[in-house]
This record gives structure tokens, sequence and C-alpha cells, in this order.
């Protein structure tokens, strides 16, 4: 095979959520390990597959989750009971160094624009939305949707097609369902489907250029019901998952 992965990372639970700064490529892992009831996360430099931290810990076990990341910083959010999936409070972290930057527990986040954070007060009814600095959290001033834009994200997602649709004479396997989630980019077509092999289910990725097969990956085995997309694309670089715990990127960047 003429590719592979260039960043290739195995955690300690199942990756629940994963987060790409669009300014500097930076991707950000949520890990949650059930049998131990314990949350981290991670942060990687997609350009290099620089590994900035890893199984970082805050002071609550299992109640915090990605919010979103943005120019470095990684933005955090607590719960606001364990069973209630409402968040509450923002805690910023560096993206390089793991270290809190700020954090404010009676504050949400909303949404994020390119000035920062739009977050409310949830002691304040009705709610008034204000933009603050990401680096430091300090306001801004109230949100203004004209001046305050929505950040546009680089990540782009296969299409769900029907089997019948495509050209399938290169695919080495008949897809289970007649579905495959498919995209191209540059030379390259990327494909993802489940196949039925001995009454067993399971999810594979193959990775064509100029309909040349260079790149094939088991993702899941024995699976019990058709799995969603298994990859994402960010500019150049392909990112998956196998069984819920490793972390596997491509660099399709051709020259």
């Amino acid at each position: 095979m003429a590719l592979s992965s260039y960043i290739k990372h195995q955690f300690n639970g199942i990756v629940w959520r994963m987060e790409i700064d669009p300014v500097n490529a930076m991707l950000f892992v949520e890990i949650r390990n059930e049998q131990e009831k314990q949350v981290s996360f991670a942060s990687i430099s997609l350009p290099d597959g620089q590994i900035n931290f890893n199984q970082l810990y805050t002071d609550e076990r299992w109640l915090t989750g990605i919010e979103a990341a943005y120019n470095n910083v990684l933005l955090l959010h607590n719960y606001e009971s364990p069973g209630s999936p409402t968040h509450k409070g923002i805690i910023a972290i560096d993206g390089l160094s793991g270290k809190i930057l700020w954090s404010d527990y009676n504050r949400t986040f909303n949404h994020l624009s390119k000035n920062g954070p739009v977050i409310f007060d949830n002691r304040i009814q009705p709610r008034k939305l204000f933009t603050v600095s990401i680096k430091r959290g300090e306001t801004i001033g109230p949100y203004n949707p004209i001046i305050d834009e929505d950040i546009e994200t680089a990540i782009i997602l296969p299409d769900v097609v029907n089997a019948d649709n495509l050209e399938l004479h290169n695919l080495p396997e008949q897809p289970f369902g007649n579905i495959v989630h498919n995209l191209y980019h540059n030379d390259f077509r990327i494909v993802s489907l489940h196949a039925l092999k001995s009454d067993q289910l399971n999810q594979v990725l193959y990775i064509f250029k100029n309909d040349r097969l260079v790149f094939n990956d088991l993702l899941n085995t024995g699976i019990q019901k058709l799995q969603p997309e298994a990859f994402v694309l960010h500019h150049h670089y392909l990112i998956y998952l196998k069984n819920k715990v490793e972390l596997n990127v491509i660099n399709l960047k051709t020259e």
C-alpha cells in the first residue's frame, strides 16, 4: 500500500468527541473510560503529529466534556447535574501545555464567534449574550451577530450514497445494506462501508488514487448495527477511528 497513518495512537478509553481548532489544525480528543468513570483530554497537532498533551484530567472526574476549540484554546464545560445533558460553566485550556487559562462556573457557552466565545450568565434572566476573550475570559461586550461572526470550519463529511449510484466494480466487497460513505479529495476517493463476513458485520475503509487501491483498514468488527460515517476530512488530513479507541490520521496532500 502506498499510504499509511502518520498519526496512530490508542487511548485508554472510548473516544467520545473530537474537535479541530480551525486556526492551527490542532485536534482535541475527549476520552471516556467508563469502567473508571474518568474523562480525560488529549491535544495533537495535525501538521506534524506532535502529541501536545495526553491523559489531561480536570477536578471533575466525569461530568465534563469538550465544548469548542479556537486559536490554540480548548474550551470545556461541566454538566448541571449527573442526569442532565445541560451544560454549565466554562474552562479554557491552553492547547499546547494543557494549563488552565481561566474558568467561570456561573457562565455558560452558547456558541463560538471569530471574536471569542459567546456566553450567558445562568443567574440572569432573560438570557443575555456576551462575547468574551477566549484567552483571558474577560467580557468584550454584548454579543453583536454582525460584528461577532460565526466561525467557518474546514471539516468535510462524506456523502451517504446508494451503492447503485456508484461505480463499485473496484471495491473488494459488496456493501451491506447497499449504502456507502463516499468522498473525493484531489486524486483520492475515500470509501467506508459495512460488509458481512461469516455472519459478522464489519466496517472497513478504502482509499483509492486514480482508481487504484492504495490503503485499506478494518475499522470495527462484530458490530450489531450500521455505524455512522467512519471518517472526516480537515483540509488534506483524513481522520478516522478504529474500534472507537485508536486514532488514525493520513495525509492526503498531493504535491
